[in-house]
């Protein structure tokens, strides 16, 4: 990093100097951090050169180095392992979706969630990515003696559950993204970053998420996405014991969830097309609060 010193962006002080004092931000390490994560968004996917982030920044190489580091760290930005670009983490999208999550879409949802638990008698959870959880915005639950208990905050990896997987199927994850995902199950029931992207595809292809026993023993779960312009935003699931959640019934509530959802969503979001694909539940009731197809 000795040749990092002598650009004609300055030293690291000179850094600290040209974004703190009268007018500027009151901390410079943090508003470094914001000027690169901003950056990173605007370059999109493909990301961008250590090098070429610093020079539009006008920022000190080395420094700079410095922050992505500590963004890498938090999963708020991410390095490609052949060219070495920098390009936007998971984690700084995740926070998009837990704010809009927690202050809209369980208001939005909720007519939902009250009519999917009316047609199947089951537990249906809200959910939406936290880093790499899911984390429960909303449940109705079923009036029936044998139920599965869950509590609306309570958190959960992303790549064991119905959920998260119903998420990360709709979002443009690479194979960086994805191992940070796996890497956070829990070490007894461990995930390959190609065991979930072969989960994800097979979700994407049925337009469903299942999981059987894999989050926590004796539950199992069938989830659908919900998308905001074709990326996931939330997804609801139906979650039962596993001895009454077989291969009939999973197929039974991905019918519920595709005959009762699509009527009930404000206008902005919809469900995959491959959920839709299947023939409508007979005979299903609809809601009376239900928006026309």
């Amino acid at each position: 990093m000795a040749e990092a010193g002598a650009t004609s962006s300055g030293t690291p002080e000179d850094d600290a100097h040209a974004t703190t004092g009268p007018g500027g931000s009151p901390l410079g390490s943090v508003d470094k951090a914001l000027t690169a994560l901003e950056a990173l968004a605007g370059a999109g996917p493909a990301g961008v050169a250590l090098g070429d982030l610093s020079r539009s920044l006008g920022l000190h190489k080395a420094s700079l180095h410095r922050t992505l580091a500590a963004l890498r760290y938090r999963g708020y930005a991410e390095q490609d392992a052949t060219t070495g670009d920098y390009r936007l983490g998971p984690a700084a999208t995740a926070l998009a979706t837990v704010y809009l999550g927690e202050e809209n879409l369980p208001a939005l949802l909720h007519p939902v969630l009250v009519a999917v638990c009316r047609e199947t008698d089951e537990l249906v959870h809200l959910g939406a990515l936290a880093g790499t959880e899911i984390v429960y915005l909303d449940k109705v639950e079923p009036a029936r003696a044998v139920r599965v208990w869950s509590a609306v905050g309570r958190r959960r990896p992303a790549a064991t559950t119905a959920l998260g997987r119903a998420l990360l199927a709709h979002r443009p994850l690479d194979d960086g993204a994805l191992a940070w995902y796996a890497a956070a199950a829990p070490g007894e029931r461990p995930v390959s970053a190609a065991a979930l992207r072969a989960t994800c595809d097979a979700t994407r292809a049925s337009g469903f998420a299942t999981e059987t026993e894999e989050n926590e023993p004796g539950i199992s779960c069938v989830a659908l996405p919900i998308l905001r312009g074709g990326q996931s935003v939330a997804a609801v699931s139906v979650t039962a014991p596993a001895e009454r959640l077989g291969t009939r019934r999973r197929r039974e509530i991905e019918a519920v969830l595709r005959d009762v959802v699509p009527p009930l969503l404000p206008p902005t979001l919809a469900v995959p097309e491959a959920a839709l694909a299947g023939a409508p539940l007979s005979g299903a009731r609809r809601p009376a609060t239900g928006r026309a197809l």
